[in-house]
């Protein structure tokens, strides 16, 4: 059987109150006293529960989120998510803030990872653009004992502890489903528009993408892919523009951000053909767009949950507690007109 703190109190011949205070590290026990009860601790094998000595200290858990500065509504959700969290900090016991750095800018990032590595946060949670130096700004702080996790776009080969996103080559590959079954077995290309490929939720989208349309749907081939930088005018442009000059085109796949300009590249003028249109992420904006015909589904990952999942995971890891695996699997919603939330 596993030892208590009633076994430290009977072998040290002292009070629970006072196993208590050493346990906590509370102020009011002789020095003589104090190292009974921690021969007893080391004599009997007891093991500290961390998760409720944290909370019987009432610890509080400073953690950090480092988002893209961006005119992004999803991102523009996510940031909402996590100061929703913020004002919960009283009952969560956790204490956070929000950094924002450029989209798309990895120097920008791993300076605010490495100035983080000074202040030593419980956690920190980040959407991660996928580079060498990246990836080993992360690993610094995992090695100094800082727990890490990825938000939205992961960073694989890196010593982060956790992803808090869904399984983004999964949904690319729902994505080509999707539309290859919309088309019914027509000829023609597919405009692929994303933020950047230096995030590796967009290129594993793509990855899974190409997979299903080469594999299954052979009549179909997929132009290079526009790359919108998040920005919607320059999606827009980029669109308005593809769309003049190819007449080939009859789907787009919008796997990431810019879907405002998408949206108004497509309204703008009559187009003399019908297109097919998968996008991601449920904002306002692809709601309407959804509703009024000019998006056929939406590919959505809900933002809360995976704002909650990074917070649980970051207390858990500064514990040294394990991770319900079942509990932090992020889905991923299919929408279409019929069954909107």
């Amino acid at each position: 059987m596993r030892p208590t703190v009633h076994d430290i109190a009977a072998a040290a011949g002292v009070s629970l109150a006072t196993v208590d205070r050493v346990l906590n590290q509370r102020p009011g026990v002789r020095h003589v006293t104090r190292e009974k009860v921690e021969n007893a601790i080391r004599e009997i094998g007891y093991i500290r529960d961390v998760a409720a000595a944290n909370l019987a200290k009432g610890r509080t858990y400073p953690l950090v989120f480092i988002l893209p500065a961006s005119d992004n509504s999803f991102m523009h959700r996510l940031n909402a998510e996590v100061r929703a969290a913020a004002a919960r900090s009283s009952v969560e016991r956790t204490n956070i803030r929000t950094l924002e750095v450029p989209a798309f800018d990895p120097g920008a990032l791993v300076k605010v990872l490495d100035e983080l590595g000074e202040e030593r946060p419980s956690g920190i949670a980040l959407v991660a653009t996928d580079a060498p130096e990246v990836r080993d700004a992360v690993d610094r702080l995992v090695k100094d004992g800082i727990p890490v996790v990825t938000l939205v776009s992961d960073l694989t080969g890196s010593q982060r502890h956790h992803y808090a996103g869904v399984d983004n080559i999964a949904a690319g590959r729902t994505a080509a489903r999707l539309l290859g079954r919309f088309l019914g077995g027509a000829r023609g290309e597919i405009a692929v528009l994303a933020g950047s490929m230096l995030v590796r939720d967009h290129r594993e989208r793509l990855e899974g993408f190409a997979a299903v349309i080469a594999a299954e749907f052979p009549s179909l081939s997929i132009l290079p892919v526009i790359e919108g930088r998040d920005d919607p005018e320059m999606a827009h442009m980029l669109v308005a523009d593809a769309l003049s000059k190819n007449s080939g085109i009859i789907g787009i796949y919008s796997l990431g951000a810019g879907n405002r300009g998408l949206i108004k590249a497509l309204k703008e003028k009559a187009i003399d053909r019908s297109l097919t249109v998968i996008a991601h992420e449920l904002t306002a904006h692809t709601r309407a767009a959804l509703l009024d015909g000019t998006i056929d589904a939406i590919l959505n990952q809900d933002a809360g949950h995976e704002v909650r999942s990074a917070i649980r995971v970051l207390k858990a890891k500064a514990d040294g507690l394990s991770v319900i695996d079942a509990q932090e699997r992020i889905r991923l919603d299919i929408f279409l007109q019929d069954n909107l939330p």
